[in-house]
């Protein structure tokens, strides 16, 4: 910033200098011809004094001419002077002789003395030396000149008071968004990564700045929950499985059973083991692409028969979870049910918010309810719990975040987060609406694999 101040000092001090430039050039160029058109008219004027004082007034025609027609100057003089070979006066004629030691005794000069301008020439007539010359006031030069010199100058300071008011102001006017970003820039940190820049506030390339340093806090905030919600991810969705495992051995092991009872046992840690190795696999595919979407390792898939699993799965965890799936809004057209996606991640995060709605709610029911709109199909899934207090709404995506009146409730507050990521990762959008007492609604849209 200092940098630029420098650099806007640097610019004004350039434009003030080239504008006194400019005006001194205007004033100089004009002040010149000014001088040198009056000296050729002072010339004529002496050249006529030289016809007259020398011939007696007997000019030739043209002379004649100018002596009838040409006006006076103001305060026009004619004067003559004789001087020996020495240099002296010997007599003189209208002359002022302290401007003796100006004038050229060979030749021509043109000078000023005071506000008087003089033209004199040497003249040799019968071995006798001369200087004849002419004087007079430049009423343009005493009038007009001075006029046009105050108001150069008049123009010249308002010129750069002009320059300096307009700088300030687009100093403040270009600063003023560039600070007020900063001011953003410095209030996101790693506990509020979510935050992003407000880019309706800026307009053209700063708005591109935004907009381009919006999508690196997302990579940032993408790499960071990555990495630091990987472990507390993999622990809480391998948990279940493992447990549900080491139950099922457990059973069969506590007293002498069948052969056909122990067949059915295996196969169904077999199947639990399955189910661990495709939530394993899921949560590597979220740790490498970093929540972020990644379309070459989707494939068409039926979000309602992803829905069916997620039910299986819950109620194979609990069997007091009760869920009721409403399919009356389903389309005509099965292929509007379908989108791009990952299965497993689909249903790892409708597992989580089916379960949470059981969870919470006293009644241990979760209500489901499919459809499809446009080119978007939405889920919505309801429980008539405990809800979530307003105040504490704006936190629950924060990883480990618990609302205020989930107290005697097992949880640990990463399911609604990863849900969310996953369903984002998917392009699709995630919102919840709750009230105490009442119960909490998760409306979930995803774009389908085709566009209708």
């Amino acid at each position: 910033m200092h940098n630029y101040n420098k650099k806007l000092i640097y610019l004004i001090t350039i434009l003030v200098i080239y504008v006194c430039c400019f005006v001194g050039f205007i004033f100089y160029s004009i002040s010149n011809f000014a001088f040198r058109d009056f000296y050729k008219r002072l010339d004529l004027r002496r050249n006529i004094a030289a016809e007259k004082f020398l011939n007696n007034g007997s000019a030739d025609q043209n002379n004649q001419w100018s002596l009838e027609f040409i006006e006076n100057l103001d305060n026009q003089h004619e004067f003559l002077v004789e001087f020996d070979a020495a240099g002296n006066i010997v007599k003189s004629r209208g002359f002022n002789r302290k401007l003796w030691s100006k004038i050229d005794k060979k030749g021509v000069s043109n000078f000023k003395s005071d506000s008087q301008f003089y033209s004199t020439k040497f003249f040799e007539k019968d071995g006798r030396r001369y200087i004849i010359g002419a004087s007079a006031e430049n009423y343009f030069y005493t009038h007009h000149l001075a006029y046009l010199r105050n108001l150069l100058i008049i123009s010249l300071i308002l010129g750069i008071l002009f320059i300096l008011v307009v700088s300030v102001f687009m100093k403040r006017s270009f600063l003023k968004p560039i600070l007020t970003m900063m001011k953003e820039v410095q209030q996101i940190g790693s506990e509020n990564l979510h935050k992003r820049l407000d880019e309706v506030k800026y307009k053209g390339e700063l708005k591109d700045l935004a907009s381009t340093f919006n999508n690196m806090l997302t990579r940032l905030e993408t790499s960071f929950e990555t990495q630091k919600n990987f472990i507390s991810n993999a622990s809480h969705e391998l948990n279940t499985p493992l447990t549900s495992i080491i139950g099922q051995a457990d059973l069969a092991l506590s007293k002498e059973r069948r052969k056909e009872d122990y067949q059915k046992t295996l196969l169904k840690i077999i199947s639990s083991a399955e189910h661990l190795e495709k939530k394993t696999k899921a949560l590597l595919l979220l740790a490498r692409t970093g929540f972020v979407s990644n379309s070459s390792s989707f494939s068409p898939v039926r979000i309602d028969q992803i829905i069916m699993d997620a039910e299986l799965t819950i109620k194979a965890i609990n069997d007091k979870f009760r869920i009721v799936t409403d399919f009356d809004l389903l389309p005509d057209d099965s292929m509007r049910l379908k989108i791009n996606g990952n299965a497993i991640l689909l249903q790892l995060a409708l597992s989580n918010i089916i379960s949470n709605a059981c969870k919470y709610s006293s009644n241990r029911t979760a209500y489901i309810a499919l459809g499809a709109l446009d080119n978007k199909v939405f889920i919505l899934i309801k429980d008539e719990g405990i809800g979530i207090p307003s105040e504490d709404l704006e936190h629950i995506y924060d990883p480990y975040f618990r609302a205020s009146n989930t107290d005697g409730i097992d949880g640990y507050g990463i399911g609604l987060p990863l849900a969310r990521n996953i369903i984002k990762l998917h392009e699709g959008t995630l919102k919840v609406k709750s009230s105490v007492g009442k119960g909490t609604t998760v409306e979930i849209e995803l774009p389908t694999y085709l566009k209708f």
